[in-house]
């Protein structure tokens, strides 16, 4: 079964004195639905070295990565640094790379590109064109590209014309602005397909 390492969103909790990596649960349930074994990567092994956290992904040895939703880029520099390790980790080793809302937003600035405010995003669903023409689907973002990025091509749009998803030109990279894992027919839903097929044929 191949490992697929997840990164996860920091939440803190002042009145607890606790700072919490959080993934939504749905997420792994949705990666394993898919035939592969999800790995929540932690945010703070930086904090004890640099090659503490190389050591751990090497050691887990991930075949493909998914860089989840929550915070915003440049919220939580822990988070921004372990992503970029996990893409220079994928890069190094030509491994296919799922982004989700943040995540797309991250592969996007890692490869140069640009983010804006963004309105009627947050709550809604969006009409899709482009290679994903039919699709509906879920909206939670107060960020969009603003600058796409030389490395990617356009997927997809919503209505208003912001960038919805996006391909890498020569790596196995995918990035979509919507959650799958919070569809409610997130089990049986075509993206489950489609990151099958990118995992497993790093396309």
């Amino acid at each position: 079964m191949k490992i697929v390492a997840i990164s996860q969103r920091v939440d803190l909790h002042p009145d607890r004195d606790e700072k919490r990596d959080a993934l939504d649960s749905r997420l792994p349930v949705w990666v394993a639905a898919a035939g592969f074994l999800p790995v929540p990567v932690p945010n703070d092994l930086l904090d004890i070295g640099d090659h503490i956290l190389q050591n751990w992904i090497d050691d887990i040895s991930p075949e493909a990565i998914i860089l989840s939703g929550g915070n915003d880029i440049g919220q939580v520099p822990q988070r921004d640094t372990t992503e970029k390790c996990l893409l220079n980790y994928a890069l190094s080793r030509h491994l296919p790379v799922l982004g989700i809302c943040r995540g797309m937003q991250m592969l996007n600035t890692y490869g140069g590109g640009t983010l804006k405010p963004v309105t009627g995003h947050v709550g809604a669903r969006h009409h899709l064109d482009g290679d994903f023409k039919g699709r509906i689907v879920n909206s939670f973002h107060t960020y969009s590209i603003d600058n796409l990025s030389d490395s990617y091509l356009v997927l997809a749009r919503s209505e208003d014309g912001e960038i919805e998803a996006i391909r890498h030109r020569t790596l196995p990279w995918d990035g979509w602005m919507w959650h799958p894992e919070r569809e409610v027919d997130f089990l049986s839903a075509m993206d489950m397909k489609q990151f099958s097929f990118l995992v497993n044929d790093g396309k």
